[in-house]
């Protein structure tokens, strides 16, 4: 499914859970790591039990890392719930942790009879960043990798505001050699402006799915910088077309408009009529 637009809220604090759940955003992701005061951290797994479904898009919940206090009482809470669709692991490292916890998962969704939940996996610091193909392929719950630049940004030095395309072609190669998703990480401010308009256009232009997002005034904005424009797939569906009609003569490639056509061109133009269909 569409992940455009993922909004995430602090599980901490249940009428921002209630208006997320609302929304006609592609994915609510409910935080018990970061948002959460160490404090508060019990307290707020007990909002994990109220989460009801959806009636469109996905539910997901950060829990907190692999080796907290408090993980093994985060995935006990996620497995009691079947609404819950994925679970988000922080601060991913180590394939071999997320190979561990899939088989955790085996045995106590067995024990539950629940559907299986899918893992997506933050990248947040050098370590994740280098791992990053492996951990994409680590199993086959897998359904995204995630960029976390706060994070980043605190185990690298640099700075948020500087370029981390490089950082950011790590995770997107890495999610398409495994055949996930890829999703940019929030734009750490809550404004809707030009700034979070271009951050989410440059992350659809280098391939990305879908963008995090902290505040819900900011979800129309990023759900149309990942959307196929009307005219992008008119034209995409011509190009299936087109090349479709050129392979029953024995053509593989021929010049369209003044473009030159071929199975690259039209696999792009597939995709933009994939993501199109999912939304």
């Amino acid at each position: 499914m569409s992940r455009r637009a993922v909004l995430c809220v602090p599980a901490s604090e249940p009428r921002k859970i209630s208006k997320a759940l609302a929304l006609p955003v592609d994915e609510v992701v409910v935080d018990l790591e970061d948002a959460v005061a160490v404090r508060d951290k019990v307290a707020a797994r007990d909002n994990i039990a109220s989460l009801v479904a959806r009636e469109s898009g996905l539910l997901g919940v950060r829990i907190n890392g692999i080796g907290t206090p408090w993980y093994d009482g985060d995935l006990a809470a996620c497995l009691e719930n079947p609404y819950i669709d994925s679970l988000v692991l922080p601060k991913a490292e180590d394939p071999a942790e997320l190979r561990g916890l899939a088989e955790q998962l085996d045995r106590m969704e067995s024990a539950a009879r629940r559907n299986p939940l899918r893992i997506q996996a933050l990248i947040e610091s050098p370590a994740g960043l280098l791992r990053s193909a492996a951990i994409a392929t680590a199993t086959d719950r897998m359904s995204a990798l995630i960029i976390g630049y706060a994070d980043l940004s605190a185990s690298t030095g640099r700075r948020i505001d500087a370029s981390w395309q490089s950082a950011q072609d790590a995770v997107l190669f890495a999610a398409r050699a495994a055949g996930i998703q890829a999703i940019d990480g929030p734009l750490l401010t809550i404004a809707v402006d030009d700034a979070l308009r271009q951050s989410a256009e440059f992350a659809e232009a280098l391939g990305f799915d879908g963008k995090w997002v902290i505040h819900p005034g900011q979800v129309t904005s990023v759900q149309e910088a990942f959307s196929p424009s009307a005219e992008e797939v008119d034209e995409a569906r011509a190009i299936v077309a087109v090349m479709h009609s050129a392979s029953t003569q024995g053509r593989g490639a021929l010049q369209w408009k003044g473009r030159m056509l071929d199975e690259a061109v039209t696999a792009r133009a597939r995709r933009t009529l994939d993501r199109a269909s999912s939304q």
